[in-house]
């Protein structure tokens, strides 16, 4: 790829670099067209081959396809969407705007054309909106050498062909499916249905989200699940490849959530500036204004502070405790409720382990703070006072309080969200540090107020 790399570092030569890149493999050029701006990786594409046009275009890496085809004179773009995979081919129409849209779906053909607009019709992030339309199916009453056949003229067509699946031959509905694999062995002579299972294909049903369907894939193990209407008629199959691409994604959106912001679909790189701010600055305000409640939270104690002045040194100690255990506990719980380990009614068991939990972490950090108030105290390395004693047991007692409270409140959170409709996800890191940073302050100065009540307060 040296040769490659240096066509596009220099001055920019669409026609060099294109023939540079024939021959090569697809994901290696999309690699290449992502350093691109679109409207040059345009002119590149314009210059490829037809076919390796559409394997490019075809590949869920490339970062800004609708960009490339918007780009592109009208009468090559429409070739190159009919040519992809339809649901490929869905996915970049649905981000293109107007007059682009509707001038490249007039100039597909007509199958082309209710393809795509047939996937069109269905939600985001289901099954319908994800599958394919390229399947091999044949009627049940085929002979393996028919199917075989069959095969053989579709085969470029078709997105797989490890799966054949058999349609009644009056009223088309799904009847069984055929590996690839049991197809070849099979008597030429036989009819292909006595090489399927006797039991019911596992199917599943446009409006089911894409996490549902991924889980019926992992669960039986399939290359590729079919798509069926109540009817029972095939509209299409979500294959595995396609499954993962949802996984990544999906995983992506969570973890931008985790962190506290808006999940985002473009690449870091291609988010300008404006758009970073929206992504970011709404989440960011609202914890924001949330922390203020932290501020009200010590104006409260303002008295018990000007007396006990030692008490400051370890707010800081105190809230990141009760922060990260909450963290540590939503993590886990957003993860298994994800992974459907845990449901929404198991929230009471999922607190009764974690009470327990949050008791032990946080006596082991109290602790070590006791230990290191007496350390500090005994080697000099800080006077806390005649009552550091007590000093070391507030900080003892708050720490397992914190803890305790981040731990639960950290697991009960995604249930809630869950429940009211939300995306547990958007349970993030920050949201509960600043939920149990306000509730550790008044956790530790109400411990203050009981141990150091007659001494220092």
């Amino acid at each position: 790829m040296t040769d490659t790399h240096a066509a596009h570092e220099g001055a920019f030569n669409a026609a060099v670099l294109a023939a540079s890149l024939i021959g090569e493999h697809a994901a290696d050029t999309v690699e290449i067209l992502n350093t691109l701006p679109p409207p040059d990786a345009a002119d590149v594409m314009r210059l490829l081959p037809r076919e390796f046009a559409i394997e490019i275009l075809d590949k869920p890496e490339l970062d800004f396809g609708a960009e490339i085809i918007e780009a592109l004179p009208r009468h090559v773009a429409a070739p190159l969407l009919a040519g992809m995979s339809a649901d490929m081919a869905a996915d970049i129409v649905q981000q293109l705007d107007e007059p682009a849209k509707t001038e490249l779906l007039a100039g597909l053909d007509a199958v082309s054309r209710g393809a795509i607009v047939g996937l069109l019709a269905y939600p985001e992030n289901t099954a319908g909106a994800m599958m394919t339309t390229e399947f091999v199916s044949v009627p049940s009453n085929w002979t393996v050498e028919q199917t075989l056949q069959h095969i053989r003229k579709v085969e470029r067509t078709r997105e797989t062909v490890y799966a054949i699946y058999l349609l009644d031959p009056f009223t088309r509905r799904l009847v069984g499916a055929v590996t690839l694999r049991r197809l070849i062995s099979g008597e030429p002579s036989a009819n292909i249905l006595t090489l399927a299972p006797t039991r019911e294909p596992i199917t599943t049903f446009p409006l089911i989200d894409r996490e549902d369907v991924a889980r019926l894939i992992t669960r039986h193990d399939l290359l590729a699940v079919p798509v069926i209407d109540k009817a029972g008629h095939l509209l299409g199959i979500v294959t595995v490849d396609d499954i993962i691409d949802a996984i990544i994604e999906e995983n992506t959106e969570d973890v931008q959530k985790f962190g506290g912001m808006s999940a985002t679909e473009e690449p870091y790189m291609q988010i300008g500036l404006l758009g970073m701010i929206r992504k970011r600055g709404g989440w960011l305000s609202v914890l924001f204004v949330s922390e203020m409640l932290t501020a009200s939270v010590m104006q409260h104690f303002e008295g018990e502070l000007e007396k006990a002045l030692v008490l400051t040194l370890f707010i800081p100690l105190i809230m990141s405790s009760g922060g990260n255990s909450g963290s540590q506990a939503t993590s886990l719980l957003i993860r298994s409720l994800a992974l459907r380990d845990v449901k929404l009614a198991d929230w009471w068991r999922v607190m009764l382990r974690e009470l327990p939990t949050g008791l032990i972490l946080g006596g082991l950090l109290g602790v070590i703070g006791m230990a290191r108030v007496v350390m500090w105290q005994k080697l000099g390395i800080y006077d806390y006072g005649e009552h550091w004693m007590l000093v070391g047991l507030t900080v003892a007692v708050a720490l397992v309080g914190v803890v305790t409270f981040g731990s639960v409140a950290g697991s009960m959170l995604p249930f809630a969200l869950q429940r009211v409709g939300f995306d547990p996800a958007s349970a993030s890191a920050p949201f509960v540090a600043t939920l149990v940073d306000v509730t550790g302050l008044m956790i530790y100065f109400s411990a203050a107020l009981l141990i150091l009540r007659g001494t220092l307060l």
